[in-house]
């Protein structure tokens, strides 16, 4: 594992929240519009897919969906600084690093799925995946990274959904309080 005093730079570590934040903005401006449009369409491709799917991603409305988001930056930045905090050396910067890359690759199996575009798998290619390869890289470069295991990737997929989760409750529940 990597020495106590070995550190990477800061872009490394704020960047994820800054990619995030350049990939985020593509789905707040586009997943309202492209819900309404697409998931009519979708929904006749896919019958089997459970009506409560259909009901879920047509039900947040850009307002409700911003504030998931903005529910989101919360946990991302909290990871981010954290990893600057300790230099990179932090394991919850790392499995969110982690995490924002995986989320990558599930926008680009969506869109092949629907063998179109999807909110996000845009930004996920030119934003995206090549930040999270450029910090993996320069972690590894610093002693920081071992070798990627099953159970790395299942937390990380295991953080990505309960943030995205929790973030839509959240949402969801302080839309209905007001």
């Amino acid at each position: 594992m990597a020495d106590a005093s070995r550190k990477v730079e800061a872009t490394v570590t704020l960047g994820l929240l800054a990619a995030w934040a350049v990939h985020d903005a593509e789905e707040v401006l586009m997943v309202p519009r492209w819900t309404r449009s697409r998931v009519p369409a979708l929904r006749d491709r896919f019958p089997k897919v459970p009506e409560a799917v259909w009901r879920g991603l047509g039900s947040a409305d850009r307002e409700e969906f911003a504030t998931a988001v903005a529910a989101m930056a919360v946990v991302v930045g909290l990871a981010a600084g954290e990893g600057l905090r300790t230099g990179g050396r932090s394991a919850v910067y790392r499995t969110a690093l982690d995490a924002f890359g995986l989320h990558g690759l599930v926008h680009l199996a969506q869109a092949a799925v629907v063998r179109g575009y999807t909110p996000g798998s845009v930004t996920t290619p030119l934003v995206v995946l090549p930040f999270t390869v450029w910090a993996r890289s320069r972690l590894r470069a610093a002693g920081m990274l071992r070798p990627v295991r099953a159970r790395d990737l299942v937390r990380a997929l295991g953080l990505a959904a309960a943030a995205t989760a929790g973030a839509h409750a959240l949402s969801r529940g302080l839309r209905r309080g007001r």
